[in-house]
Order: C-alpha cells, then sequence, then structure tokens
C-alpha cells in the first residue's frame, strides 16, 4: 500500500510539474490569455488533473511565476557548473529573456496579483538581483568581467534591452543587445562616467 501511495505521489508530482512546463510555454508563445483545457492538453493530462493542482488560473500562473524564478536561480548555478563566468552571465540573459518572455502571456494577471499582493514582487527582484550578483562576483573573481559593475545596473539594462525587444519575434535583436551588454561588462571597457578622470 505504502508503494502504491508512493508512487501515486510521485505521478502527482510530475503530473504538476509537466502542467507548469506546459502553461509556461503557452504563456511564451505571446497569446493573451491561454485556455487552460489548451494547457492541460499540451500537457497530456486531463482538465480535471489541471484542475486538482490548480484550482483557479492565478493558482497556474503564481506556480508558473515561481517556477520559473527558482529556475533562473538554478540555471545560474548550472550554468556556472559547466562553463567559465562570463559565458555563463551572456547564457544567463537568454535565461531571463525567456523568463520576460513567459511573463508576457500572463501578464493582466501576474498585475492583479502583484497588485493584491499575492505576488511579492519586491522579493523577486531581490531574488534574481542576488543570483545576478553571484555570477558578477564569479567573473569578477576569474577576471572575465569588471569588478566596478553593480547587480542593479545589469538587471536595470536588462529589463531595458526586454522594453524594446522582449518579444519571441525580437530574440534575435535581444541577443545582439546582450552581446553589447557583455562587451560592456568585460575588463577593458570604459568604466562609468563619474569614475572617469576629467579633462
Amino acid at each position: 500500500m505504502a508503494a502504491v501511495s508512493s508512487t501515486q505521489r510521485a505521478d502527482a508530482r510530475r503530473n504538476r510539474q509537466r502542467l507548469i512546463d506546459a502553461a509556461a510555454r503557452a504563456f511564451a508563445s505571446g497569446e493573451q490569455n491561454v485556455p487552460l483545457e489548451a494547457i492541460a492538453k499540451a500537457s497530456g493530462v486531463g482538465i480535471g488533473t489541471l484542475y486538482r493542482h490548480f484550482p483557479t488560473r492565478e493558482a497556474l500562473v503564481e506556480a508558473v511565476y515561481h517556477d520559473q524564478v527558482q529556475g533562473l536561480h538554478h540555471g545560474a548555478d548550472n550554468l556556472l557548473a559547466g562553463h567559465g563566468p562570463a559565458p555563463a552571465l551572456r547564457l544567463w540573459m537568454d535565461l531571463f529573456a525567456d523568463w520576460v518572455a513567459t511573463k508576457h502571456g500572463m501578464i493582466d494577471t501576474l498585475r492583479t496579483m502583484i497588485s493584491s499582493g499575492d505576488i511579492a514582487f519586491a522579493q523577486t527582484r531581490t531574488e534574481i538581483i542576488a543570483t545576478i550578483q553571484a555570477l558578477l562576483d564569479a567573473g569578477a573573481a576569474d577576471g572575465e568581467v569588471r569588478g566596478d559593475v553593480t547587480a542593479e545596473d545589469v538587471i536595470a539594462s536588462l529589463a531595458g534591452i526586454m522594453a524594446v525587444a522582449g518579444t519571441p519575434g525580437q530574440r534575435d535583436q535581444a541577443g545582439r543587445l546582450f552581446d553589447l551588454l557583455m562587451n560592456g561588462l568585460r575588463p577593458g571597457a570604459s568604466p562609468p562616467a563619474e569614475t572617469r578622470p576629467r579633462r
């Protein structure tokens, strides 16, 4: 009986993650108000299974949102384990773009949930800044990234890039802008204006 119960729990966890993954793909497509039935179908489970895990659209959006924030953190760890700090930071920027793209498909629900306090956006921003700082620190320690850049400035730059090139059809442009940002983060790039010597 315990074995059956354990198997059922494992199946439930897999189904939940499949639903989250399918929802993330659907939200990233750019389509607004994706039907929950379509998400259930894409995940390979029935609509009843979806509602057992996520009784409301808000519950699903919250799960996708938190799953992706955790993905940014774990993605940074995995990238640092397999790449040098500078390539890891550049690849992480692509993960950030994926996260922003996913938000487009659930933006109305997110805004409502952030306004009501159901999602703590300030905490999310703090977590993302900490992840960026870890990447910057690793890069500075290896001499691959300059040490005078703050995580706050990097996230502001990324947000700016996503504001002008944040749709799925603009990923090539976003990639070029990320490359330009990386060039500015490398040692030897011009220092910030306030530290430049006056003529």
